[in-house]
């Protein structure tokens, strides 16, 4: 079961025998047909309504969001199981705390460094600008802290996992 948050409306969705075209949301029976012409771009019909949809960025660390819905923006929050009950027992905040790196959560081309060396950053503060299939995912501080070493340059290719910065 995932946890969808929808601009403040929570959803609940099952998916049938990982069929992701097929379950429940909020208890309710849905089937979609989904066509994506490219990465990030999709078309969908569910109950005879055509949908067309834009990923306009994505923070995957964190399971975030920003989507264009027929032209409509929506921030997109995705828990699973174990997300939520890490969030429900107070787990998920020291985690956070922990991160000392920034890694490159895929491939792609480093488009914008916005940390410096010796920089303050706070908790949420942008921090790189990675591409990745044709797309900008504005890598975010998971906490507070002051960044020791900036291990990447401007146009260079990253491979997924690739340490970007370090703070201290």
């Amino acid at each position: 079961m995932f946890t969808v948050t929808v601009d403040e409306r929570e959803y609940k969705i099952e998916f049938e025998n990982d069929n992701t075209n097929k379950g429940k949301i909020n208890n309710n029976d849905f089937l979609l047909d989904v066509v994506s012409p490219q990465f990030g771009i999709y078309h969908l019909i569910k109950d005879n309504q055509s949908y067309n949809i834009e990923v306009i960025t994505s923070d995957f660390k964190k399971k975030e969001f920003s989507i264009l819905i027929n032209g409509e923006q929506y921030t997109v929050k995705v828990q699973d199981e174990t997300d939520v009950l890490l969030h429900e027992m107070g787990f998920d905040a020291a985690f956070d705390t922990l991160e000392s790196e920034i890694k490159a959560p895929m491939p792609g081309l480093v488009l914008n460094i916005i940390a410096k060396e010796g920089d303050n950053i706070k908790k949420g503060d942008p921090l790189v600008v990675l591409e990745a299939m044709k797309m900008e995912n504005t890598l975010k501080s998971p906490r507070d802290g002051v960044i020791k070493t900036v291990k990447c340059t401007i146009k260079q290719v990253v491979e997924k996992g690739a340490i970007l910065l370090e703070f201290e």
